[in-house]
């Protein structure tokens, strides 16, 4: 791993990244104290997506997206966003 002046890596920071993109870690100091770590990039995952690998882990309800009650409806537009505060009010829809 190696260590570099901050001046130097602003320098060759081009230079450095090509380094860091073929897997070597760099270590910028200032005034000889380690500062910050260049390190490759890593995709996460690394893998390819495998469809129904959730199957069994994950459950909906059947009515999920059935409509709500009145009584939801209220709840929803005029309960107050946080405890304490005053509920929000509904806007009237313009005419055009």
């Amino acid at each position: 791993m190696a260590q570099i002046n901050i001046h130097e890596a602003k320098t060759h920071l081009s230079r450095l990244v090509d380094k860091a993109s073929k897997g070597e870690e760099i270590v910028i100091a200032k005034a000889g104290k380690p500062k910050a770590k260049l390190v490759p990039f890593n995709k996460p995952g690394g893998g390819k997506r495998k469809p129904g690998r959730l199957k069994g882990k994950i459950w909906i309800a059947d009515d999920f997206d059935a409509p709500m009650t009145e009584t939801e409806l209220a709840r929803w537009y005029d309960a107050p966003l946080f405890p304490g505060k005053k509920p929000a009010t509904r806007r009237a829809k313009a005419s055009r």
